[in-house]
Parts: structure tokens; sequence; C-alpha cells
């Protein structure tokens, strides 16, 4: 009796989850007190912990780092790719959230006190950049942030900064999941880095109405406190304080990054048509790309970069870009000014002296506003079928990713500067995910033993099965040990997976994670991103005609005979 009990009593792990980990993964050098983990390389020293992942020139056969790496969910051959399409913002332009987003913070306050009669005590707020993470879904109407899980199970919720019960969360599970949380009535997606800002001082603002007896903050609901962040940010934009700062120090606000002009022409050498789409303007476009392609500010700008690309879209209102019709201007470079176009055609000014008859064909210059894929497809001499051999690259799963791949076919990839952070935690943690994923197999295991000696005794006292009394006993005996190892591996893989998660971010976690599960953003990426990667400049270690390959698919069963 209870000999499958003593069975698995035997085989506790000797030793916690960090011992085995630094056992089997780390070494000892020099006799110093120090650990390297062996499979992982020293990274490059980087300015600030969001550094691009674009500092070393060698190209590697295989590449050593893994934060290099282009990830791919759908294969794609890059030789049958006729045009690459850039977004701007966040994507060849890495911003550094420490500044540029503290800054955009700090021009949100200042609107909110001056121009919406917030309390002088918000501008006092101080701006924590490291506090949220892509990803998570802002209820409006509860004041809530919720993280969920590929099923759109909220399995993380914070009101305030403070951690919600799984009880308190119990009303997110009457909510029909299908769709209910796209609902842009209720709820928003941090879908994009530019967000993480406005959400965390949405958070800050649910704590001051929630502490608040007196005041504007009382008599405004969560959905109204919102909706004056948003307006305070679209405050920024359209009176140029944001583009203001950005442009005196570009520098300040925006990663360096040497591969970018070496990628260019490489994917140009290789035959590809380049182009950007971005939903900034021309005047802040050139900004950005001046600094990005020459290290140029201020007076000493020039449109040297526009050399790089066939076609650059400003203005673009993405996602309406991918599906629907407005209208296309071209852009005087000199003066910011907009021309009519007809559809990208040049049109004639009636009050200039000019030769009609000079008027070129499509395109009307290098540089548009607006329009729509259709007239981008037809200025890059690409016909209406041709959508899957085009890669877009941008750093917006909705905006950039989703839309293009649902509606065009064009195929995807998704920059995700987050994964640096991803890959060196799992470096550094390397076995700690089996190890988990064993554990929690033996606990479900005995729980399915368990429950099936804990049936085979209820059909027993309802006379549905006979066996002796002692075999009953023994029985209850085998049961009291099984309880006893179930509850312990069910308190150490709870305590082993916390701490897990909490080595990725100590408040929400890993950010392709909820638990054991995909997160939901890692479920979109997975369903719309032939591609992923930490910054677009690891674009410059692989071949332009590189032929990208998904790894097998895997169901449940497929894990569990491995």
């Amino acid at each position: 009796a209870g000999e499958i009990a003593r069975r698995l009593l035997c085989t506790r792990p000797p030793t916690s989850l960090a011992q085995q980990h630094q056992q089997l993964y780390s070494v000892l050098e020099g006799g110093s007190d120090t650990t390297r983990n062996v499979f992982f390389p020293p990274p490059p020293p980087p300015p600030t912990e969001h550094q691009p992942g674009t500092c070393d020139t060698e190209i590697w056969s295989d590449l050593k780092d893994d934060r290099r790496r282009i990830y791919c969910n759908r294969s794609i051959n890059m030789k049958t790719i006729k045009a690459v399409g850039f977004d701007m913002d966040y994507t060849l332009a890495q911003y550094k959230p420490e500044t540029f987003e503290a800054l955009a913070y700090r021009l949100t306050t200042e609107k909110l006190v001056k121009v919406f009669g917030y309390p002088q005590k918000v501008m006092e707020l101080e701006f924590d950049w490291k506090y949220m993470i892509r990803g998570l879904t802002i209820d409006k109407k509860r004041g809530n942030v919720l993280k969920l899980d590929r099923h759109k199970y909220a399995k993380i919720v914070y009101h305030g900064f403070k951690k919600l019960s799984s009880e308190e969360r119990q009303v997110y599970l009457a909510i029909e999941r299908t769709n209910a949380f796209d609902d842009p009535y209720t709820y928003t997606q941090i879908d994009t880095l530019f967000a993480l800002a406005e959400a965390y001082m949405f958070i800050q603002l649910v704590e001051m109405k929630d502490e608040a007896t007196s005041g504007i903050l009382t008599g405004k609901t969560y959905e109204e406190i919102y909706s004056d962040i948003r307006n305070s940010i679209d405050l920024c934009h359209r009176d140029g304080s944001l583009k203001r700062g950005v442009a005196a120090d570009p520098g300040h606000y925006i990663h360096t990054d040497k591969n970018i002009v070496s990628l260019l022409q490489d994917l140009r050498f290789s035959g590809k048509k380049l182009f950007i789409v971005t939903n900034s303007l021309w005047d802040y476009t050139n900004i950005v790309m001046n600094f990005l392609i020459s290290d140029k500010k201020g007076a000493d700008k020039n449109l040297d970069w526009l050399d790089h690309f066939d076609v650059v879209v400003t203005g673009s209102a993405k996602p309406r870009f991918f599906n629907e019709n407005q209208p296309l201007f071209q852009v005087e470079t000199a003066s910011g000014h907009l021309l009519n176009t007809d559809e990208g055609n040049p049109m004639a000014n009636l009050d200039s002296e000019d030769d009609l008859d000079a008027l070129e064909p499509v395109p009307a210059g290098k540089v548009f506003q607006g329009g729509n894929y259709k007239i981008l497809n037809r200025m890059l001499d690409l016909k209406s079928e041709s959508n899957s051999e085009i890669l877009y690259v941008g750093d917006h799963i909705y905006g950039d990713i989703v839309k293009s791949k649902k509606t065009l076919g064009w195929r995807t990839m998704l920059i995700v500067p987050e994964m640096e952070h991803e890959i060196e935690v799992l470096n550094k943690n390397a076995g700690v995910p089996d190890e988990l994923f064993k554990m929690r197999r033996k606990r479900d295991r005995l729980e399915d033993q368990l429950q099936r000696m804990d049936w085979k005794l209820a059909e027993h006292e309802n006379n549905l099965a006979q066996f002796p009394e002692e075999d009953m006993v023994d029985m209850l005996q085998e049961m009291e040990l099984l309880s006893q190892e179930y509850n312990r591996l069910r308190d150490a893989h709870s305590t082993g997976l916390a701490s897990f998660q909490g080595k990725f971010h100590s408040i929400w976690g890993q950010l392709l994670k909820t638990g054991y599960q995909n997160s939901r953003f890692a479920n979109q990426i997975g369903r719309f991103a032939c591609l992923y990667t930490s910054h677009v400049g690891n674009m410059a270690y692989y071949s332009p005609n590189k032929s990208y390959r998904g790894l097998q698919d895997e169901l449940p069963h497929d894990a569990i005979l491995e």
C-alpha cells in the first residue's frame, strides 16, 4: 500500500531552481566570485538598458548573440520580395524611452494642468518609464490595466497601483472574449511604445482620483480622465512642443545606428525598391532621417537621405492607409507645402507658366502625404496582386502589422526592442522553463491520480464498486501521502513560476507570456508577424536574399511526447 506515493516522494529535486541552474549553466572564471553564462557571450556595453541590437559589425554565419537574430513565424524567401517598406518612429528611429517618453510625459502633464484644469500637483508626478510594458489593455470604464493571455483571460489586473485579487478579477470572466476587449469605447490597447507614458499617467491619475475628497478629479469618470490624457497628448503633437524638443537635440532622444545605411544599401543592391510609410509629417520626418542617416541637424540638414528610398509617404494616417481612399498630396520638400496630385500623377497649376507638356508621369516626385496602398503600389511599379512581394517593417502591432497583413496580405516584420531584455533573461535562466514544465507535468499526474482515487471511493460509498475494507484503508493512506506531495509540488511550482516571471518584470512578468500561456501580445505576433526581431538593424546581419524558415508547429501532445 502507498507504493505510488512513496515512489513519487523519492523524486524531489535535491536543490532549488536557482542552484540547479547555477550548477548546469554557469562556470567560475579565474577564481573570482562572479559567474558567467557559458552559452551567452557578454553583450557590448550599452548606453542605456534599451540599446538597439546593432553594436557589433561582424557578420556571423550563425549569429552567436541571440538578441541580434530575426525570428520567423512564417517562412519567407527574400528573393521573392520586390519592395521593402519601413515605418519610421520606433522602427528606423529607436527612441530612448527614459528621455523621449519622459519629455512626452512632462508636456502632457503641463497640458492637463494648463488646458484641462487639473490640480497643480499633477505636474509634480514623476514618470517611471520601466513600469509599463506593451501588450496591456486599459479598461477605461473601471480604471484598470489588464494583462490578457492568448484566450483573453485577465490574468493580472491593477487598479491604480493596487493588484486585484483573483476574486476581484471575476468581473472579467463574464465578459464575452471574442471581441469585447476590442471595443474602443471601453478598452484601449497598449500596443505601441508611444503609449507607455499615457498608460502610466492613467494609473497615477486613477490613484489620485480614488484618494481625492474634493476638486476636479472627484467629478470625473475614469473614461473622462483617459480622454483628457489622450487629448493632452494630441495637443503636444499639434502645437509642435514635442517635435521641437527632439529637433533641438536628436541624439538625446534617439539612438544612433551604424547599420542603417549599410542595410539600405544592401537591400537596394539586391534589386529591391525601398519606401517609408510613416504617420509623422514631413518636417519631423526630415529631422529624424537626417540624424539617422548622416547625423545632421539644424541648418546642416539636407535631402541626401532621400537617395536611399524610392518613395516616402508622410502623414499616412495608418491604419487607414491600408484600407481607405485618402487624397494624396505631393510634398514640396523645401517649403513643406502640399501640392495636389491625381492619385500620384502631377497636376498643373493654372496660375503657373510652366510648360504643361513637361509634366512627368507617375510619380510626381518622391515625397508625399496621405494616399493609400494602391497608389503606392503604382508608384513602385507593382501590380495590385503583388502584395505578397512587399515586406513591411514596423513596430505597431495593429497599425503596422495586423492591418497590412489581414487587409493586404503584405509580408510583415515586427520590431520588438523589448526582445533584447527578454532574451537576456531567458539565456541567464536557461533550463528553468523546462524544469517548471516538468514540475507542472508531475503535479498534474498527481492531481489526476488523486481525482481517480477519489472517484473510486465515491463509487464504493454508493455501492457502484466493491473492494475489501483493508484496500480502502490503504487507498486513504496513499491519498493522504499523495495530497501532501501534490500540495508541495503545487506551491513549489507556483513560487518558481512567479520568481521566474519576476526576473523579466516585477509587475507584469514576461512580455510574451502570461503564466505558462502565451500573452495576447505574443498571440498577435504569432498570427500576423511573418518575422520579428529586436531592432531593424539586425537585418544587416543576414543576406538580403535570405530564406527565412519557420520552426515546426507544435500541439500539446508534441511537447508531452518529446
